[in-house]
């Protein structure tokens, strides 16, 4: 598998920058995924997740409440984005700072799980992303990925492969 961080331009704006990513050579994005498959039955929740995408890059930024922290391993940036905490859908996502969200997939949590782990869909959608924040942050490290002068954007080396290494 291949994958490669796309910015989404219409929810990017001056106050951060949103990307998805696009898996081997399909044309949709994960969060147009995550859209397609939620709209029908949670089509107010997935809207106002769009809402909040776009109130971060144009508005506020990627400000702390707005995301469920630590979802993943401790200093890797996985979190899960909602509209209000009692919501049913959970989008992952790897938040760098206030500026920069990378958004994987997600979807609904049932009531009657306690953890992502009891539910494939959403345990594979967060340890995906658990995974592609340890491909960004060696990238980081290396200076193969960059952030630019105003920290709104990566440049580099944005594609990845799953024969990477940690």
């Amino acid at each position: 598998m291949k994958c490669k961080l796309v910015k989404l331009t219409k929810l990017s704006g001056t106050k951060a920058s949103v990307y998805s990513v696009m898996l081997n050579d399909e044309h949709e994005t994960l969060l147009d995924k995550f859209i397609r498959e939620n709209i029908g039955s949670f089509k107010g929740e997935t809207k106002d997740i769009l809402m909040r995408l776009h109130t971060i890059g144009h508005v506020t930024g990627a400000r702390i409440d707005f995301f469920k922290q630590h979802e993943g391993k401790s200093g890797d940036g996985v979190c899960a984005l909602y509209d209000a905490p009692d919501s049913n859908l959970r989008l992952y996502c790897i938040k760098y700072g206030t500026q920069i969200v990378v958004i994987g997939n997600g979807g609904p949590k049932p009531k009657s799980i306690r953890t992502l782990q009891q539910d494939e869909k959403l345990s594979d959608a967060n340890f995906f992303l658990r995974w592609l924040s340890e491909l960004i942050t060696q990238r980081i490290r290396t200076r193969d990925i960059q952030y630019t002068n105003d920290y709104l954007d990566f440049s580099g080396n944005l594609e990845f492969q799953d024969d990477e290494t940690e």
